[in-house]
Protein backbone atom coordinates (compact mmCIF):
# COMPACT_ATOMS: atom_id res chain seq x y z
CA UNK A 1 0.00 0.00 0.00
CA UNK A 2 1.02 3.63 -0.64
CA UNK A 3 1.40 6.44 2.21
CA UNK A 4 -0.63 8.29 0.48
CA UNK A 5 -3.45 5.83 1.30
CA UNK A 6 -2.37 5.64 4.80
CA UNK A 7 -2.05 9.32 5.14
CA UNK A 8 -6.05 9.34 3.92
CA UNK A 9 -7.42 6.91 5.96
CA UNK A 10 -5.40 7.94 9.30
CA UNK A 11 -7.63 7.03 11.82
CA UNK A 12 -8.89 3.90 10.30
CA UNK A 13 -4.82 2.44 10.64
CA UNK A 14 -4.95 3.36 14.16
CA UNK A 15 -5.43 -0.39 15.08
CA UNK A 16 -3.19 -1.59 12.09
CA UNK A 17 -0.59 0.73 13.77
CA UNK A 18 -1.31 -0.22 17.29
CA UNK A 19 -0.90 -4.40 16.34
CA UNK A 20 2.74 -3.36 14.84
CA UNK A 21 3.70 -0.98 16.99
CA UNK A 22 2.09 -1.90 20.92
CA UNK A 23 4.44 1.45 22.64
CA UNK A 24 2.36 3.32 20.12
CA UNK A 25 -0.24 5.80 21.38
CA UNK A 26 -3.62 6.97 20.07
CA UNK A 27 -3.21 10.42 21.54
CA UNK A 28 0.01 11.07 19.68
CA UNK A 29 -1.20 9.68 16.38
CA UNK A 30 -3.75 11.85 16.81
CA UNK A 31 -1.12 14.10 16.83
CA UNK A 32 0.94 13.00 13.91
CA UNK A 33 -2.38 12.67 11.41
CA UNK A 34 -0.74 11.06 8.89
CA UNK A 35 2.35 13.37 8.45
CA UNK A 36 4.58 10.43 7.33
CA UNK A 37 7.86 12.32 8.32
CA UNK A 38 6.43 12.19 11.79
CA UNK A 39 5.14 9.47 12.22
CA UNK A 40 8.42 7.89 11.16
CA UNK A 41 10.57 9.87 13.83
CA UNK A 42 7.56 8.70 16.61
CA UNK A 43 8.41 4.94 15.52
CA UNK A 44 12.13 5.35 15.89
CA UNK A 45 11.39 7.37 19.16
CA UNK A 46 9.39 4.56 20.49
CA UNK A 47 11.28 1.58 19.29
CA UNK A 48 14.91 3.32 20.06
CA UNK A 49 15.92 3.00 16.51
CA UNK A 50 17.43 5.06 14.40
CA UNK A 51 15.70 7.09 12.06
CA UNK A 52 16.68 4.91 8.95
CA UNK A 53 15.82 1.74 10.68
CA UNK A 54 12.14 3.14 11.48
CA UNK A 55 11.67 3.99 7.77
CA UNK A 56 12.40 0.55 6.83
CA UNK A 57 10.25 -1.44 9.48
CA UNK A 58 7.56 0.83 8.12
CA UNK A 59 8.43 0.14 4.55
CA UNK A 60 8.23 -3.07 5.24
CA UNK A 61 4.37 -2.67 7.00
CA UNK A 62 3.51 -0.81 4.25
CA UNK A 63 4.22 -4.04 1.82
CA UNK A 64 1.81 -5.84 3.45
CA UNK A 65 -1.64 -6.29 2.98
CA UNK A 66 -4.12 -3.14 3.81
CA UNK A 67 -6.74 -4.31 6.51
CA UNK A 68 -9.87 -5.27 5.01
CA UNK A 69 -11.78 -3.61 6.95
CA UNK A 70 -10.02 0.32 5.60
CA UNK A 71 -11.03 0.02 2.25
CA UNK A 72 -14.56 -0.58 1.06
CA UNK A 73 -15.04 -0.47 -2.41
CA UNK A 74 -15.08 -2.75 -5.48
CA UNK A 75 -11.50 -2.84 -6.65
CA UNK A 76 -9.66 -3.56 -2.93
CA UNK A 77 -12.63 -6.18 -2.19
CA UNK A 78 -12.23 -7.78 -5.61
CA UNK A 79 -8.16 -7.75 -4.58
CA UNK A 80 -8.49 -9.16 -1.18
CA UNK A 81 -11.06 -12.00 -2.68
CA UNK A 82 -8.21 -12.83 -6.02
CA UNK A 83 -5.25 -13.01 -2.70
CA UNK A 84 -7.43 -15.07 -0.84
CA UNK A 85 -7.42 -17.91 -3.93
CA UNK A 86 -4.09 -19.57 -1.85
CA UNK A 87 -6.18 -20.44 1.06
CA UNK A 88 -9.42 -22.02 -0.77
CA UNK A 89 -8.81 -25.90 -1.84
CA UNK A 90 -7.64 -26.85 -5.66
CA UNK A 91 -10.38 -27.06 -7.78
CA UNK A 92 -12.65 -23.93 -5.65
CA UNK A 93 -13.34 -20.64 -6.82
CA UNK A 94 -12.77 -17.85 -4.33
CA UNK A 95 -15.69 -15.96 -5.90
CA UNK A 96 -17.68 -19.11 -5.47
CA UNK A 97 -21.08 -19.15 -2.56
CA UNK A 98 -19.38 -18.84 0.81
CA UNK A 99 -22.16 -20.62 2.45
CA UNK A 100 -20.21 -23.68 3.69
CA UNK A 101 -18.76 -20.82 6.68
CA UNK A 102 -22.08 -21.00 8.06
CA UNK A 103 -22.78 -17.32 7.79
CA UNK A 104 -25.48 -17.67 5.47
CA UNK A 105 -27.26 -20.41 7.65
CA UNK A 106 -28.68 -18.03 9.65
CA UNK A 107 -31.19 -16.53 7.11
CA UNK A 108 -33.47 -18.02 5.42
CA UNK A 109 -33.33 -19.28 1.86
CA UNK A 110 -35.64 -16.99 0.06
CA UNK A 111 -33.79 -16.58 -3.29
CA UNK A 112 -33.78 -12.45 -2.64
CA UNK A 113 -29.74 -11.81 -1.82
CA UNK A 114 -30.86 -7.90 -1.62
CA UNK A 115 -29.58 -6.16 1.31
CA UNK A 116 -27.39 -8.72 2.72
Amino acid sequence: MKWTHVQANWPAFYEAILEKWEDADESTLDEIDGDQRAFVRYIAEITEQDVEEARDEIKQWLAGEIPSDIVMDPLHDNHSIRLSGKYVAEGEDEYADDARFGDDDDYPDDGDDEGR
